[in-house]
């Protein structure tokens, strides 16, 4: 027994060492060091609310431009990253070597030069003299050592590429070569402008992403980390493979709180892995199941990962969009995963752990979901509509009414948990595990729902900025980690308020401190990535590598995404989710885009860029390098390789989403109305299941091969029936381009003019590309044409654009002067693209009543669904 615990210590000792190293540092100082490495940390994030705070503009006191505090926020992340991460594997982890605190002062003091010499660098912007020069130097160097320690040597590599090929331009072969850069315009470009390390990437990481790190952190020290994990094995654990159903659930809500799939395996693996086990999964697909789920949590929203923020400034909508459009791929892959789960469960057999709940008829389950779900409606309505009457009532004073409103309902909420016991932290490792009762484990916990509604409130109803919701959320989150101790000790009638304010504040410090830890790679990642697009916009090398990838993929869509996703899944080997992010969306998505153009398949930018993201976290469970797989298999004790090909097996459907929803947009719900949005997301979340059960081999008994292509086609039809009903049924008409006043005047609302335009690009190459004419306001095609901002002329039979009024929707679609319209094609009246639905769940019947027989045929009949 002795020496279980002592493995299990040594394990668990492992698991923290392999998230230190990844995410916050593998340091363990003490003394002066460890004081001045935690109180940087604590420093850090004081900061950072100090400046997403109303109080500097109310005070008048530390007001920092957008410039400024990207540069205090990557001096703080280079000081901490040379104290907390150790040069090499023999360097010493008990202490700081002098070359590292000399490096960490100069690296700081290179980051802040932004900050200290503001006003004199704007009075010589793209002049720098010596001194500049030298501080860029060294500032980049660091930056690049920073990035080796905190992230390995992948990005520090790339990045160096980039500078070296900025540098070396003429001396370059063929297409590749450029008119070269400077090394003072290289300096000045890379660290002393806003082009390149304190860019975009670096202030997102400065405005947004922090917060949202911080209140997760804070979130996860208050305990709502257990509380999650409780309440999904309480819901889910007594259920066919429970315990992996519930690691699904406990991971998407954990997503929440860690923005980093290792952690995320971590937090929730070392007590979903062991029960998985135990109900009879192997080590390899427990810690798989962990793994897909975990790395998913990146995707779910509204707490993404960190490269979601970046979309907000990459694609130029809000973060409420980018929700809006990410919420349905992410939440038909979260039930698609549980059924898998479902389904390995059936395959083998297995059980549920004992449920602790008292036993009830299925009649009064139903009821009390019911129940529960229209109370939750009802309290919804009341606070939306409410607020919304009592805004114009009580004008300014309503956001101190409702804080006061707010407050109340968590003392309320602590007054209920109190009526029940602690949630305690248990040990998966123990002989028997009952899962705990659902009423109280709910109950007991409810306050921590209150801060994710203050985010979400924030964003999506007040409309805020994301940094200035995250603060509010935090702010809220402080109060509460501060006072839930000793007010819920005193409910419970055993207080002993100093020590438990003591604990609380204790509590909170460690929130601080460990928030601004887990940014430290964030933020070397995006400064790094900075770097890589700097160089594409000073080089000019995206034009070449858009060349590059267009004569590979031979002008092909297909192939082109094909090409985009391996040099994601390459990159992400090496670089994290956000600097991988950064750098494929910088070189290929514009590529994407126009190529589509020129096929004719008009592809958002925020599917593009949706597609980019989603291949970058598949990066952290593709083999043989992901290291959330080794993560979960040091957890699982099974075999790393194997883990991350079985993860990678059941993120097949995560693989798949991105494909789909860059030929069927309704899947981002874009320009969807709410009816067709809810049936869109009921079909989707269908084939996906349908998909999954394809995949596994295994539906209602073990799929025959012809049974799973069937599954494949069936699902493929549900997500994308326009591809059959454009077979069937050309969804256009061709129109001679003469006649394009007439099309337009013709157009229905909501209908568009499909147009295909030949002309020249910026470089004078000939292009042909095609544009999506949505129907103007006006009565008449002539109306509409002035609306528009286009006239046209006929030369020599050919029609040609012979103005567009500065401004106007015709120039955002990219008409220019002399351009020739080579072809018309207007809407016709057809079929709704959704009948082709019918007949694919026609041959899904088939193949279930096909299972049904054999099954009913078979000896030993399986599990029902």
């Amino acid at each position: 027994m002795a020496e279980n615990n002592t493995s299990a210590s040594a394990s668990s000792q492992d698991l923290e060492d392999l998230v230190a190293s990844s995410d916050t540092g593998s340091r363990k100082l003490g003394g002066a060091p460890q004081k001045i490495l935690l109180g940087g940390a604590a420093a850090w994030s004081l900061f950072q609310l100090w400046i997403a705070s109303p109080l500097p503009f109310i005070l008048r006191f530390g007001v920092f431009s957008a410039t400024e505090a990207r540069s205090i926020h990557l001096a703080f992340a280079m000081f901490l990253a040379y104290l907390a991460y150790p040069a090499l594997k023999r360097s010493p982890r008990d202490r700081v070597p002098v070359s590292d605190w000399i490096m960490a002062i100069l690296a700081a003091g290179a980051a802040a030069y932004l900050y200290l010499f503001y006003d004199q660098l704007a009075q010589r912007p793209g002049n720098p003299i010596t001194q500049d020069v030298v501080v860029a130097v060294v500032g980049v160097l660091l930056l690049l050592e920073a990035t080796r320690r905190a992230l390995g040597p992948p990005l520090m590599i790339v990045a160096i590429v980039f500078l070296v090929y900025s540098l070396a331009g003429p001396y370059m072969p063929g297409m590749l070569a450029h008119r070269g850069v400077s090394f003072e315009g290289l300096a000045n470009h890379q660290w002393l402008t806003t082009q390149g390390v304190f860019g975009i990437a670096l202030g997102v990481s400065t405005s947004f992403v922090f917060l949202f790190v911080l209140f997760g952190a804070l979130l996860d020290k208050a305990g709502a980390g257990n509380y999650f994990i409780k309440v999904a094995f309480s819901l889910l654990g007594h259920y066919k493979g429970g315990p992996a159903k519930a690691a699904v659930v406990a991971s998407g809500m954990t997503g929440l709180i860690s923005g980093s799939s290792i952690a995320n395996v971590v937090t929730t693996g070392t007590f979903t892995i062991p029960m998985m086990k135990r109900v009879g999964f192997s080590a390899e697909k427990a810690g798989a199941v962990e793994v897909a789920s975990s790395v998913n949590g990146q995707i779910m929203p509204p707490v993404m990962g960190a490269a979601a923020f970046l979309m907000v400034e990459y694609v130029g909508i809000s973060y409420v969009e980018v929700i809006k459009h990410a919420f349905l791929p992410a939440l038909i892959s979260y039930i698609a995963l549980v059924y898998i789960v479902h389904l390995e469960a059936m395959k083998a057999g297995m059980k549920g752990l004992e449920s602790s709940n008292p036993v009830k008829p299925l009649l009064n389950k139903v009821i009390g979901f019911l129940t529960g779900l229209l109370a939750l409606m009802a309290l919804s309505f009341v606070v939306y509509y409410g607020l919304g009457w009592l805004k114009p009532v009580l004008g300014e004073a309503t956001p101190w009414v409702v804080s006061v409103v707010l407050a109340l309902v968590y003392v309320g909420l602590l007054k209920v948990g109190s009526n029940y016991p602690e949630l305690e932290e248990d040990d998966p490792n123990e002989e028997v595990v009952r899962l705990p009762r659902t009423r109280p484990t709910v109950m007991v916990g409810l306050h921590y729902i209150l801060p994710v509604i203050v985010l979400v409130w924030c964003l999506m109803v007040e409309r805020l900025s994301p940094g200035l919701s995250a603060f509010w959320a935090t702010v809220f989150m402080i109060f509460i980690i501060v006072t839930q101790r000793p007010i819920m000790a005193v409910f419970r009638g055993h207080s002993d308020m100093a020590s438990d304010i003591r604990a609380g504040f204790v509590d909170l410090w460690s929130g601080l401190v460990d928030g601004a830890r887990n940014m430290i790679g964030i933020g070397i990642a995006t400064a790094t990535a900075g770097i890589i697009v700097g160089a594409v916009a000073q080089t000019g090398v995206g034009l070449v590598l858009a060349d590059l990838v267009e004569t590979l993929s031979m002008g092909n869509l297909m192939l082109m995404l094909l090409l985009t996703a391996l040099l994601s899944l390459i990159l992400g080997m090496g670089l994290p989710t956000t600097a991988n992010y950064i750098v494929v969306s910088a070189l290929l998505a514009p590529v994407i885009v126009s190529l589509g153009q020129q096929n004719g398949l008009l592809v958002p930018l925020i599917a593009v860029h949706l597609f980019v993201f989603y291949f970058g976290i598949m990066a952290d469970v593709t083999p043989p390098v992901g290291l959330a797989s080794f993560a979960a298999a040091a957890v699982s004790g099974g075999d790393p390789i194997r883990t991350g090909f079985q993860a990678f097996y059941y993120s097949l459907r995560t693989a798949a989403l991105p494909f789909l929803f860059i030929f069927n947009t309704d899947l981002l719900l874009i320009d969807v109305d709410l009816w067709h949005g809810l049936l869109i997301f009921v079909v989707a979340t269908l084939a996906m299941l349908i998909f999954a059960a394809a995949t596994q081999g295994f539906m209602l008994v073990k799929s025959r091969w012809y049974e799973s292509v069937l599954l494949l086609l069936v699902a493929f039809t549900l997500f994308r029936p326009g591809f059959w009903m454009d077979m069937i049924h050309d969804p256009y008409r061709d129109v001679p381009p003469a006649q394009f006043e007439q099309a337009l005047g013709n157009l229905g609302k909501g209908d568009n003019l499909r147009v295909q335009v030949d002309g020249v690009d910026a470089y004078g190459n000939p292009t042909s590309f095609f544009v999506l004419i949505p129907a103007p306001e006006g009565a008449t095609g002539t109306e509409r044409m002035d609306n528009l901002g286009l006239q046209l002329m006929q030369e020599d039979g050919k029609t040609l654009v012979d103005m567009t009024t500065f401004g106007s929707q015709a120039e955002e679609l990219g008409f220019e002067f002399d351009q020739q319209i080579v072809s018309v094609k207007a809407p016709v009246e057809r079929w709704a693209k959704e009948w082709m639905w019918i007949p694919g769940l026609a041959v899904f019947v088939l193949v279930v009543l096909l299972q049904q027989r054999r099954r009913r045929g078979s000896s030993t009949p399986a599990p029902a669904v």
